[in-house]
């Protein structure tokens, strides 16, 4: 029979994954010529045999191809075959024409590069910056797609003949491989004191590893931005890196050499094991075990450490040569600002913070953060989705006019969307200095042009006061507003692919809600189109406005000012003596005159309130850090609840809990009994709130989103009550449930549409 010609289009993560390379040797080894190269849509494949072979080539092409490939789409379509073709060829790539092409997220060492590495026979032996197409950076490096060498930050460093021939050839493991380097053509170490003078080195990672064993705070350049590193079980150089860096009592991620070395001082389950192991690398929250390998200033009172492994070359170089188990491995910023990527950054604003950095003369095109995830519900949860993950999209039904959806303030994320493709973008964080306001605008202006989208419209949270809000509407674009927390549910809803209408619960620190109040303890009837509000916690004023969230005891004097007036002084007088009668008592003038007292529902200021009625935290140093604490608290074997009420308009009626809550305070033991049941009370409001809804509408889907369910316990409470109930439970699964997912939420409101 004569040869058949096939052209295939593949759409995906398939550029810098190994995917030329491995089309090419497929080809070869089934008898067939053609060629492939890169696109602005993806790969493009021409193959020319007989039909048995072209058939089995497009069945390996999916089932077998490189591990860090995500095929989207496959098109083939019969062209005519040519006449004498011989052998299979990796065309130039193409650049010109319209669509977008994917980017591979930055992928941890792969065995085969690690051994290289940690062999002295081998040429790259202790070379920090060895890669192949299985592994090494993408996205961090990556100016604009197609994805080849010219459009990376590598565009300078010129091949030696060994690396070229390497890159020539197709039986090599790094064919076509464009960050491809060694000691000899490619980037370089660079080890600098305190003042950034040249400090005197052979070996810039053995005396790296020398000075953290020394106490000595380390600036340490990585994939996408610098890292704080020092010995994670020296007390003194955490304390001094507390300082310099102006972070007073938010946890430390640390690194650990292997899962065994984890093992020593956090609790590590099955699934927990695959996310520290996995490519990605995140850093992934463990239950810690106290007094044990790292000293307690690393997460100060909580029961939680952010642990994950080497995933750079230097990472594990340090480790192999002495460095301490166990390191902080903190972003290198001050206090909320964004990661610093560029050196020139790091000497300006964050000299002073290190005692030496070692850094490296290949540039970060653009910042990326570590990501973290947690295991909830026996699945993957996202409380920052960034390095490993981004930009790795979600994808439409259907096809879409191209958009920006600008998120929100807090633990700000964006999303491009256009045609069937919508790209989150990297972690930002909190738009509340300027260099994060910057950072969000050029990150946006980054993601545009590497995948050429402008958009057409743009949707934003309805906020009149977000910076993230106001930029969009700056645009002079056509602007879709979405109410906060229905964005929350709708991202749960479009990852999901649910039609019509579900039961939405989106419990928060803070959302504008339609009235102009802040809203945040939400149980909602919603569609993409639409939401009513069915259900709330009660309202509460924040005394102070903005200071209430820094400042629980604040919410507290409210909530006991409401319900016992002046005689809270006698009644709870161990709270009096914790925050300071003065303050106590300027606080009720404020509540009695109501100056500067907004009202306020949102469930994260409930959860402030009763940490500092228990005792438990007064202050919050961090976002959520009091109700994490009375999270810690809680005792899971404790099954009871408070009484409680839900009004004819679904309001919840807390009073006889608060006032049980006073009482509990007196005792350690009352005091663990009473955090144990505010979860408990939590979770079968909301279950009856549902069962509410339900028995009104008919609907048994039920959608949760928000920060506050970021709280194992009330978590797992809550889907345990809900499926007694015979609900379906939907959580996010590819985004944060807090405000990272709110972008998309934003697009499929905007757009009125699912994603897959």
């Amino acid at each position: 029979m004569p040869d058949v010609r096939r052209k295939i289009d593949v759409k995906g993560i398939v550029q810098g994954v190994g995917f030329r390379p491995f089309v090419y040797n497929l080809a070869i080894s089934m008898g067939l010529s053609g060629s492939v190269l890169n696109n602005r849509l993806g790969v493009s494949i021409e193959i020319q045999g007989s039909e048995t072979a072209c058939r089995e080539f497009l069945r390996a092409l999916e089932e077998n191809a490189p591990p860090t490939a995500r095929i989207a789409q496959v098109n083939v379509a019969d062209i005519p075959a040519v006449p004498g073709e011989c052998g299979f060829k990796i065309l130039h790539s193409d650049a010109d024409g319209d669509g977008i092409t994917l980017v591979s997220p930055d992928n941890d060492v792969c065995p085969d590069c690690l051994r290289e590495m940690l062999d002295p026979a081998d040429r790259r032996y202790r070379y920090p910056f060895i890669n192949c197409t299985h592994c090494g950076p993408r996205y961090t490096i990556i100016r604009q797609t197609p994805y080849d060498r010219p459009f990376t930050s590598m565009a300078n460093f010129k091949m030696c003949p060994d690396c070229q021939k390497e890159y020539d050839d197709p039986a090599d493991r790094r064919f076509h491989a464009q960050p491809n380097a060694c000691p000899v053509c490619g980037p370089a170490l660079t080890l600098y004191d305190a003042e950034w003078k040249t400090a005197p080195s052979s070996d810039p990672i053995a005396d790296v590893a020398r000075l953290l064993g020394e106490g000595r705070l380390i600036a340490i350049k990585g994939i996408g931005g610098y890292h704080f590193a020092c010995d994670a079980a020296n007390e003194d150089a955490v304390e001094e890196l507390r300082r310099r860096k102006l972070r007073k009592e938010k946890p430390f991620a640390v690194m650990s050499a292997s899962v065994d070395d984890v093992r020593g001082y956090a609790r590590v389950g099955p699934l927990e094991e695959k996310f520290l192991l996995s490519r990605e690398k995140p850093i992934t929250l463990l239950r810690r075990i106290p007094g044990r390998a790292v000293c307690d200033g690393i997460a100060p009172g909580l029961h939680e450490y952010g642990v994950f492994l080497p995933y750079t070359p230097v990472h594990h170089l340090l480790f192999a040569s002495g460095a301490p188990t166990t390191l902080v491995m903190t972003s290198g910023n001050i206090a909320d600002e964004p990661i610093v990527f560029d050196e020139a950054e790091m000497r300006g604003r964050l000299c002073g913070i290190a005692d030496y950095h070692l850094t490296h003369n290949r540039p970060i095109v653009w910042r990326c953060d570590d990501s973290i995830v947690r295991v909830a519900d026996g699945k993957p949860a996202f409380p920052r989705r960034s390095r490993g993950y981004v930009p790795s999209p979600v994808f439409l039904e259907k096809k879409l006019s191209p958009m920006l959806a600008c998120g929100g303030d807090l633990k700000n994320v964006f999303c491009l969307a256009n045609g069937e493709t919508v790209f989150p973008g990297p972690h930002i964080g909190d738009l509340v200095n300027a260099e994060a306001n910057r950072s969000f605008r050029e990150s946006i202006a980054h993601f545009q042009r590497m995948f050429r989208i402008l958009p057409e419209r743009v949707a934003v949270d309805m906020h009149p006061g977000y910076f993230s809000s106001n930029y969009g509407r700056s645009l002079g674009l056509p602007v879709v507003e979405v109410q906060h927390h229905h964005a929350h549910i709708a991202s749960v809803m479009a990852e999901h692919r649910l039609a019509g209408e579900v039961i939405g619960v989106a419990l928060d620190g803070t959302g504008y809600g339609t009235d102009g109040t802040v809203w945040g303890g939400e149980v909602m009837v919603c569609g993409f189109s639409r939401f009513e509000r069915r259900g709330y916690f009660p309202p509460l004023k924040l005394p102070g406005g903005d200071k209430a969230a820094k400042e629980p005891w604040r919410t507290a004097v409210a909530v006991l000012y409401e319900i016992f007036g002046e005689d809270l002084f006698d009644l709870h007088p161990k709270f009096v003596q914790a925050v300071g009668e003065t303050k106590v008592k300027n606080v009720a003038a404020m509540l009695e005159a109501d100056v500067n007292c907004p009202i306020s529902n949102a469930a994260g200021r409930w959860f402030d309130a009763v940490s500092s009625i228990l005792l438990i935290g007064h202050a919050n140093s961090f976002e959520g850090q009091s109700p994490i604490l009375l999270e810690g608290m809680a005792d899971a074997s404790v099954e009871k609840e408070f009484t409680f009420g839900i009004g004819a308009d679904g309001m919840l009626e807390f009073e006889n809990m608060m006032r049980e809550l006073v009482c509990m305070a007196e005792t350690q033991a009352g005091r663990i009994k009473g955090a144990s049941m505010f979860h408990n009370t939590v979770a079968r409001a909301i279950a009856e709130s549902c069962s509410r809804v339900s028995h009104e509408r008919g609907l048994k889907e039920v959608c949760l989103g928000g920060g506050v369910f970021q709280n194992l316990y009330l978590l797992e409470r809550t889907l345990k009550l809900l499926r007694e109930a015979g609900f379906t439970v939907y959580l996010p699964k590819q985004l944060p449930i807090n405000d990272g997912g709110l972008a998309l939420g934003q697009i499929a409101i905007a757009q009125g549409i699912g994603v897959e």
